[in-house]
């Protein structure tokens, strides 16, 4: 069965981005980009690769899953389907559909839907964005990675939406890489 990851990125005070969405506090010096290239290369939006030197076939994941604020923004900045190299599938009740035929939309029964999509052959899948679909994916979520940056923001979008089932983790790995962002790779124990 393939896993269902959500890999992230947050300050040390557990907000993936400031209360007005912007991320740019975070740093992305080359170092941690190189980091992302060779790891997690499909993490990189499809348009930038090439230039990153991360054209390489998908190591870890082959499909996204995001919510539609997530989904939004990459829209917004004129890329309608900003990991091509991926399978992705956008989670709204609100949008009747994409701006992108290739991305598909999911917009009930979520964790079935998400548990079928683990029951398929592949690699694992990324949850790369919402604190409030990772709290509803928290039920069927198998890891969890995060970029912990060096950086408080003291408000701002949380890790996790609100209505998170609480439960353990098993820490498989930490590593610190560029800038003192230190990546902890965890099992989510159920």
């Amino acid at each position: 069965m393939r896993k269902l990851c959500y890999l992230v990125a947050a300050s040390i005070d557990g907000f993936i981005a400031a209360l007005d969405g912007s991320i740019d506090l975070f740093p992305m010096d080359e170092e941690y980009v190189g980091m992302l290239a060779s790891r997690y290369p499909e993490t990189l939006p499809t348009h930038v690769r090439a230039m990153l030197g991360a054209e390489v076939e998908n190591r870890v994941f082959d499909t996204a899953v995001m919510g539609r604020t997530t989904y939004e923004q990459g829209v917004k900045a004129g890329l309608t389907n900003p990991y091509a190299h991926l399978r992705t599938y956008v989670v709204s009740s609100s949008l009747t559909e994409t701006a992108d035929e290739a991305v598909q939309l999911i917009s009930s029964d979520v964790l079935e839907r998400v548990a079928e999509l683990k029951e398929q052959p592949g690699l694992s899948i990324w949850l790369c964005g919402g604190p409030q679909l990772a709290a509803t994916l928290y039920p069927v979520l198998d890891e969890l990675i995060v970029k912990v940056n060096p950086i408080v923001l003291g408000s701002g979008i949380p890790l996790f939406g609100a209505d998170v089932t609480p439960g353990p983790l098993r820490l498989k790995e930490s590593s610190t890489v560029a800038a003192g962002v230190t990546v902890q790779h965890y099992e989510v124990l159920h």
